[in-house]
């Protein structure tokens, strides 16, 4: 299991927003700023130096759209993912981001919590990852991106944890018991069960017990072969 977290290039020509961009993005587990950006030209300059997992791109740039940006990293092979910060609502620059592989959107101005979530759910997206099964599986990977904010967890979950539990078990070819998997992502045993339980309840993982050991047999999880 990669424990890498997130690399972040915060794309923003308003210093003090920039700042407070990358200040938010380094309060969200599994997530790191791997630069800050004021134009288009810097960006593309941290780019050719820096790894870079994901873009939060201002749309709105002194030297040219943030769109026209993404299109020249995808015409460079460039495979960043991005999500775009901007106060424009014209639907016709959300249809052409969607086309450049933009993932969200994010209206200004928004709260710590607003991007929290666009993070988490983006972490979830990405914990998917891998050749999908079928349909459902397809859907599921997706709706992790397009559910309705605060309404895709129980109260008490969050999805950066979700996404690094999620990873795990994926990658746990015999399955993992709760202890296992909280040691692994570095979470407690009780809220690793919760997680876990949520993952069954969605019906991306299964439970059955674990006999051969002296005492009360422990509950092994694992990830549904259908979703594998």
């Amino acid at each position: 299991m990669s424990s890498e977290p997130i690399r972040v290039l915060v794309v923003e020509d308003d210093p003090v927003a920039a700042d407070a961009h990358a200040l938010y993005v380094g309060r969200v587990a599994g997530f790191t700023v791997a630069g800050v950006a004021h134009s288009r030209a810097e960006a593309v300059r941290i780019l050719e130096r820096a790894e870079v997992d994901l873009l939060l791109l201002d749309l709105y740039l002194p030297d040219g759209h943030g769109l026209h940006l993404v299109r020249s990293l995808r015409a460079a092979g460039h495979s960043a993912d991005v999500i775009a910060v901007t106060s424009a609502r014209d639907l016709a620059i959300v249809r052409e981001g969607v086309s450049l592989g933009v993932v969200q959107y994010v209206l200004k101005p928004f709260t710590f919590a607003t991007l929290r979530d666009r993070l988490g759910r983006y972490a979830e997206f990405r914990a998917s990852a891998g050749e999908a099964s079928g349909q459902d599986e397809v859907d599921r990977a997706l709706g992790a991106l397009r559910a309705p904010q605060g309404g895709g967890l129980p109260k008490g979950l969050s999805a950066p944890t979700l996404g690094a539990v999620t990873r795990t078990l994926r990658e746990s070819a015999d399955g993992l018991t709760a202890a296992e998997a909280g040691a692994a992502v570095g979470i407690s045993r009780i809220t690793a069960r919760r997680y876990l339980e949520h993952l069954v309840t969605a019906g991306c993982a299964e439970r059955s017990p674990q006999y051969g050991q002296i005492g009360r047999p422990e509950l092994q999880y694992r990830w549904k072969p259908a979703a594998h």
